[in-house]
């Protein structure tokens, strides 16, 4: 079955996020999930998905490290299997604008790319800072090597946008979205993540999340974009 046709619906208990804003913080915090859900019968399926977020804020700088995985097996075969790392460490400026660099890493066993290592600098901007409503924006330029499923390399200069949006919707809940684009003369890869989060008893939360990956220029016989459903539970600290 290939990655784009199989839902990922994982009812995860472990680490991982509240609803407040652990990321604008002083000091450390973080979040980690860990979710599986197997199934039997006609036939047998398991999925694994894993993550963490952890944040260093000390004024004027910010640090972030993030970590992804996820595996599933349908009748004892792979059908997933993908990881991925994130570091980005933002200078204040001043109270709305930060100067930003990043290194991230992606392997992917059903992708067109098995991995891509991406390096970047630029500038961000808090768009709006309100009560309920955040938006950030950032852009840059930098470098990306990828290595293909058939042992090719793809190493090119990038341009680099991203966003991040959250809504607060009550004491409780909590509605947010990113978006990445890295943009290439050889392929632009996209990574937008929606998710829905509500409290239910101090730092444990029910999230649901929806993610989708694209990439312009794949193999012959490769999807250009892959999608993955999650619901689990969260807990910061």
């Amino acid at each position: 079955m290939k990655l784009h046709n199989r839902l990922a619906v994982l009812a995860t208990l472990g680490l991982a996020a509240s609803t407040g804003f652990a990321q604008d913080e002083e000091g450390f915090s973080g979040r980690a999930a860990l979710g599986y859900l197997a199934t039997s019968g006609n036939s047998d399926s398991d999925s694994l998905n894993a993550n963490f977020d952890l944040w260093w804020n000390y004024e004027p700088w910010s640090h972030s490290l993030a970590g992804r995985a996820i595996q599933s097996n349908t009748s004892g075969i792979n059908t997933a299997k993908a990881y991925g790392l994130t570091w980005q460490s933002n200078y204040a400026v001043n109270e709305t604008d930060y100067i930003f660099g990043l290194v991230a890493w992606d392997k992917d066993k059903f992708s067109a790319y098995d991995q891509q290592l991406r390096e970047g600098i630029g500038y961000g901007r808090r768009f709006i800072d309100r009560e309920r409503h955040i938006l950030n924006g950032q852009a840059g330029i930098g470098a990306r090597q990828a290595d293909l499923r058939n042992g090719m390399d793809q190493n090119e200069a990038i341009v680099l946008l991203g966003g991040d949006y959250r809504w607060i919707i009550s004491e409780t809940s909590e509605f947010s979205q990113t978006l990445s684009i890295e943009s290439g003369s050889d392929n632009t890869y996209l990574e937008a993540t929606s998710a829905l989060s509500a409290n239910v008893r101090d730092n444990l939360a029910l999230v649901i999340s929806y993610t989708l990956k694209n990439n312009s220029d794949v193999l012959p016989g490769t999807e250009k974009t892959d999608t993955f459903t999650a619901i689990s539970l969260e807990y910061a600290f």
